[in-house]
This record gives C-alpha cells, sequence and structure tokens, in this order.
C-alpha cells in the first residue's frame, strides 16, 4: 500500500460522546480538517461493535484519516455495549441498534464542522448497517456504500444457505461470544469500566441459542432484510464484495432490486476492503469511494455514475490451493444487471456421468437416462471445502475437490475446444428422491486443468425440505419424485480450452453446513437434471477501455510494536484406528501494542470439528477464544468456550464464558441448552 501524507486539508484526530435520548452515551472518533467549523465538510460513517479503541484502531487510521484529508469527517461510532460505549449488545441489527444509527446521523447533522450531509460506510455488520438504515430514510443520509453485506439475513448470510445450517453459525457467534467478554478501555471511561464490563459479561447472552430457535425464515430474519422492500431504500448505494467472500450474491440482487442509482464491484477478494485485499489484486478502493462521495455529498462531477453500473474480475483458471496471493484475471463490466449479453447455456446431465450441452433435438439422451443413479455420501465430504466466507484468506479457501469427489455422484464435460466464459448465477436443475424424509444436496461447481487438478468456482446447498418455500419447508416423502432448482453462487470464471466443467453432488458438505439427522440415499433420474450455466462472452474493446483502478492507498499507519509473531493452520486428523476425523483451524493472532495508548492485545482461536465414521449423532463442532488486554499493571483475559453437537431430534449447546482480572477469576458463566431441530 502507498502510504499518502499530504493531503489537501490538515487533519485532526479527536475522540468524543454522542449521549443519546434515553441518556446512553455511544463512543465516537473523528478525524476532520482542522479548518472544518469555518469550511464545513460531509461526515462519512461507520457504525460498528468491533471497538474502534483497539481491534479496528490500525485499520481505522489509514482510511478515516484519508477522507479527512480529502476534505471529509471520517467517524467511527461504537455501538451500544461495545468499545466504549454504555450498554450492552445482546444480538444482530436489533431495532435498538437502527434506532441509535438514525440518532448519530441527526447528530452529526448538527454538528458545526459538518454541511449536514453523511454518507455511511461499513464491510459485514457495517455494511448491513448502512442498508437497513437507509431504509429508514434519515434525511441526513444520501448515499451508502455497502461492502460483504446482504440484503436478506436468511437466504444469504452467515446462518443459512439454501436452508442449511451453515457451520459458520457456530464460529461468528463464537467471535461474537468472546466479543461481547471484551471490557472498555479505563483510560476514556476511568472507574466505571469494571461495572460496565461485569454488565457486558453478565446479560450478552448465548446469541446461538437464539439463532438456533429461528430454523426456518420468519419474523426474525425478515427483520433487517431490506429485501422486504427494496423501495423503501431512497438513496443512491455502491454494493461491494468478492468472489472468496460469502456475500457476493447480494451485489447483483441489490442491482436488480433497488430502483435508486447504484452500482457494483465484485473482485477476486475475500471478507477484506478491496484496498487490502486479498486474494489479490488490491485495488485503490480508497479513490474509488472519493469519487463516490465527492459525487453525491458534495455534488462534484467524478464521471463514477457515467461508468457501468457492474464491475467484475473475470477470473482465470489457476491450480487447486488453499492458499492464493493473487487470483489472474481482468476486469469486465457490464452496463446493467441483469445483462442482456448473458446467455443461459444449458448441459444435459447423463447416466453415463456425462455433462453435455443441450442440442436442438431434448431426446437425444432420453434413452441412455433412462438409468437413475444415486449417492450416499460420507461425511468426509466437505473437510476441503474452506470456509462459507473467507476471513482470512490464506489459508481457508477450496483445496483441490478430487479430495470430495469420491464421496460425490459427478458429471463432466469432455475437454474443452474452445474457451467459455461465465458471469452471474449458475443454477442446477435435478429431478431427485430421497429415502428420509430430511435431506440436502450440495453442489459444487468444478475447474478441471489438463492434468486433472480440480478447482471449485462456485457451489450452493439447499435443503430439500425448503424446496419450495423457506418459510414453510415441508418433509419429504421418502421415494417419491421432485423437481428441485439449486442456486449457485454468483461468479465470472473462464474454463481454457483443455480444461473441462464438472458438476459434483453429495447429500453432506460437512462441516461447512450442517448434515441432515440421518445418512440420506439420494436418486437422481438425468433425464430431468440439468446445469444452466451465465454464459458471457468477451468484449475485448469495451475492456480495454475500462478505467484502471489505482494502486491501493491509505493514510499513515498508527505506531505498532509486535511482540509475538501470528500463526495459522488447517489440519484434517484422521484417525483409522478409532475411525474419528477432525478438521482443526488455529488462528492466533500473537501479541502487538498499539504504542500511542500503550495497549497490548493478544487473542487466539482454536475450532475443532469432529465425527465417527458414519455415526451422524457423533458430530460436534468446539471453539475456544482466549483474549487478552494488558496496560502497565491492569490486565484483563477472558476465555469463552461453546460445543455444538446433535442428535435426530436435537442440537445441544453448552458453553462457558470465564474472565479474570490479573491471576483472579472474576466471572463465570455456564449454559447447557436443547433446541428441537426444525426440518434441517
Amino acid at each position: 500500500m502507498q502510504i499518502v501524507s499530504d493531503f489537501p486539508r490538515e487533519v485532526q484526530e479527536e475522540e468524543d460522546w454522542i449521549t443519546l435520548a434515553d441518556g446512553c452515551r455511544l463512543a465516537i472518533r473523528i478525524w476532520r480538517p482542522v479548518d472544518a467549523e469555518s469550511d464545513p465538510v460531509p461526515a462519512i460513517l461507520e457504525y460498528l461493535p468491533y471497538r474502534k479503541r483497539d481491534l479496528t484502531a490500525m485499520r481505522d487510521a489509514q482510511t478515516h484519516a484519508y477522507w479527512a484529508g480529502h476534505g471529509y469527517a471520517g467517524v467511527r461510532v461504537d455501538m451500544r455495549g461495545s468499545g466504549e460505549s454504555d450498554g450492552v449488545l445482546t444480538d444482530e441489527y436489533l431495532q435498538q441498534e437502527l434506532d441509535d444509527g438514525v440518532e448519530i446521523l441527526q447528530w452529526l447533522g448538527k454538528q458545526p464542522w459538518c454541511t449536514g450531509d453523511v454518507g455511511m460506510i461499513g464491510i459485514s455488520w457495517g455494511g448491513f448497517n448502512g442498508l437497513q438504515i437507509a431504509a429508514l430514510q434519515p434525511p441526513e443520509l444520501k448515499a451508502v456504500i455497502t461492502l460483504c453485506s446482504t440484503d436478506d439475513r436468511y437466504a444469504d448470510d452467515v446462518h443459512h444457505m439454501g436452508g442449511c445450517l451453515l457451520g459458520d453459525n457456530l464460529s461468528w457467534a463464537s467471535t461474537m461470544f468472546d466479543g461481547n467478554t471484551c471490557p472498555p478501555d479505563p483510560q476514556l471511561v476511568g472507574e466505571r469500566w469494571r461495572e460496565m464490563w461485569m454488565e457486558r459479561l453478565e446479560h450478552s447472552g448465548l446469541w446461538l441459542a437464539t439463532w438456533l430457535q429461528h430454523q426456518r425464515r420468519d419474523d426474525y430474519w425478515k427483520h433487517g432484510s431490506v429485501c422486504e422492500d427494496f423501495s423503501r431504500i431512497r438513496c443512491p448505494v455502491y454494493a461491494v464484495s468478492g468472489w472468496a467472500d460469502g456475500y457476493c450474491n447480494a451485489v447483483f440482487r441489490l442491482l436488480e432490486g433497488l430502483d435508486v442509482p447504484r452500482k457494483g464491484l465484485v473482485g477476486p477478494w475475500s471478507h477484506k476492503y478491496p484496498h487490502l485485499g486479498v486474494p489479490g489484486p488490491a485495488i485503490g478502493f480508497l479513490q474509488e469511494t472519493l469519487r463516490w462521495w465527492d459525487h453525491w455529498l458534495k455534488g462534484k462531477e467524478t464521471g463514477i455514475m457515467d461508468e457501468p453500473m457492474l464491475r467484475v474480475w473475470m477470473q482465470d483458471s489457476v491450480p487447486p490451493s488453499a492458499r492464493y496471493e493473487e487470483r489472474p484475471g481482468r476486469w469486465v463490466a457490464e452496463p446493467s444487471w441483469p445483462s442482456p449479453r448473458i446467455d443461459p447455456k444449458h448441459f444435459r446431465l447423463t447416466s453415463g456421468h456425462d455433462l453435455l450441452p443441450v442440442t436442438q433435438d431434448p431426446t437425444v439422451f432420453a434413452a441412455d437416462n433412462a438409468v437413475p443413479l444415486s449417492v450416499r455420501s460420507p461425511l468426509s465430504v466437505g473437510l476441503y471445502a474452506g470456509k462459507w466466507c473467507s476471513y482470512n484468506a490464506p489459508p481457508d479457501l477450496p483445496h483441490d475437490q478430487r479430495d470430495e469427489d469420491g464421496g460425490a455422484l459427478i458429471f463432466q464435460t469432455p475437454r474443452l475446444d474452445h474457451d467459455i466464459e461465465i458471469c452471474g448465477q449458475p443454477v442446477v436443475e435435478l429431478d431427485i428422491e430421497a429415502d428420509q424424509p430430511v435431506a440436502m444436496v450440495a453442489v459444487r461447481l468444478i475447474d478441471i486443468a489438463d492434468d486433472d487438478k480440480a478447482t471449485r468456482i462456485s457451489y450452493g446447498l439447499l435443503n430439500l425440505t425448503h424446496r419450495d418455500s423457506d418459510e414453510f419447508p415441508q418433509p419429504l416423502e421418502p421415494g417419491k419424485r421432485y423437481r428441485v432448482r439449486v442456486k449457485l453462487k454468483h461468479i465470472a470464471q473462464k474454463f481454457p480450452v483443455g480444461h473441462a466443467i464438472r458438476l459434483s453432488l453429495s447429500t453432506s458438505y460437512w462441516p461447512l453446513a450442517w448434515p441432515s439427522p440421518a445418512p440420506v440415499k439420494l436418486t437422481m433420474h438425468p433425464a430431468g437434471c440439468q446445469l444452466i450455466l451465465p454464459s458471457r462472452e468477451p468484449q475485448p474493446q469495451e475492456e480495454a477501455a475500462l478505467p484502471p483502478f489505482g494502486e491501493p492507498e491509505g493514510a499513515p499507519p498508527l505506531a505498532v510494536s509486535l511482540l509475538q509473531p501470528s500463526q495459522e493452520s488447517w489440519r484434517v486428523i484422521r484417525d483409522l484406528a478409532q475411525d474419528q476425523t477432525m478438521l482443526e483451524v488455529i488462528n492466533d493472532e500473537g501479541t502487538f501494542r498499539l504504542d500511542d495508548i500503550d495497549l497490548e492485545l493478544s487473542s487466539r482461536v482454536v475450532e475443532r470439528y469432529t465425527y465417527s465414521y458414519g455415526n451422524y449423532d457423533s458430530l460436534s463442532g468446539w471453539t475456544e477464544w482466549e483474549r487478552r488486554f494488558r496496560r502497565g499493571d491492569w490486565e484483563v483475559r477472558s476465555l469463552t468456550r461453546t460445543l455444538m453437537t446433535s442428535n435426530a431430534t436435537h442440537f445441544r449447546l453448552r458453553a462457558t464464558m470465564d474472565a479474570f482480572e490479573g491471576d483472579s477469576r472474576v466471572f463465570s458463566k455456564s449454559w447447557d441448552e436443547e433446541i428441537p431441530r426444525d426440518l434441517v
């Protein structure tokens, strides 16, 4: 990243408080031009629970100061119950959070250094609440940039995919379980810190238990899902994601569903800001945000709205690896979305395991397809899938799919005699039956190289009880045939000459998704099955004319001392003697000191997903977070553990939270809950 310190306007930084109508104080950090009171500027708000004082301090310093140097007030607010703000955080996207956000916007609009115009930006949680607050139509909010977020909290979030329960439920719940144990900084709140800390520890709760009580698309998930009424959003929206992120689908739905000025950008990145994006290439995203803010908050003509509505990274073929540093490809664009230039190409599945283009005569494969095919996958399918949402790429991306395909039903094209490029959402239509009332199907789209290495391009899941509705699922009738559609993740990908396209289907995808209550045999009738790819022809002249993104830039970084380096590992451990398998994920962030506030921080998380061969009652997910803060003789530490298991009828959660001040344990709490399975 290129460090920029010579800005058009001199920047000052301050920490302050916003007192809400109910007396709650929210902690705020502001970067703004020193002369803003005599020459007011628009504000850019990022509103998060992730602790501006420490956990996001390094990122914030390089982004918000950058905007401030270009004539904005960069504003970071810790929401109620996080950082140094009052209160307790008890769940995601509660109405209280959104109402507080509206009050923050009102406060910003009244400041003497603000023009009254505000934009909201955020990645993940901050991307969610930017859209959700926009739907409340506060007059101060003039534009939004939402990154790695969703319009639909049930269909496309960390909790569910195709009605299947995602394993990231556990890991994400554990992240917030840990986050809610973090104390406010005594340097800011004084002696109140201990009282505030104890209140959080006692009342923040076990969020995973709440989420598991809502296994279908009910009012709990509809709240905060702006897709319920896109027309509520009346300000311009720029939606951004990455192909390795879990949220890329939302960009396309927002472009299609909104009727306000809008743009979409999808790169090769994981769950990260594009100027910090991996897999690369990262781009000069902060410069891109300035073009957006200048247009919508200052009324300048930057040309950004004259460019295509959608810009995506068309990925070239790469060997399979969980450690992509760069993803080769090129930028392509579409003037509108859905694009009339996307041409659906249909491929038939045959009982000979072929994947063949549909001809003019649909009866060509009828005789061959008369033979049904069946699959009953082992629980090992999914061990090399990576994360639903890649946070730490590398190494949490999918590995060689040949490790998975031995337990799947596969169909493959002949070696390609011409390049095929796709852009959009692949869909698979299946004529299928199951021998159990609850079943799932996992579908993977794979690029087969000339040396037979298999790289996963996209995938989709469907809980077959949700075949007609996520809100009103219905059990399957064993032996009855159903026609279902499985939507895969959107993708832009080139399959080159000499490669082949493979479709793999399995009855489990553990631990990315929690398996069905019992082993399932799926029987497919190939005559009624097809793959539909969103084919796109290259537009070389148009692509050559696209303005290039700049190199990543940022304001000067904070002074940080590394005291202990970070470590990461992903291990699959198979004990053949005991017929037991474990996926172990370790992310040790090491120890570092924020020199300006003399604060040491460290954290370490371990996740273990285990099963015994063929025993569905043996499934377990276990997480442990340990976090420490230290300054001088002040030291606090927290330890949280969560165990999730299941049997045919229930999920069981056991969790503990312990907090330490110095060497003394000052708080301990445990949970033990059973929650019935609801056709999952």
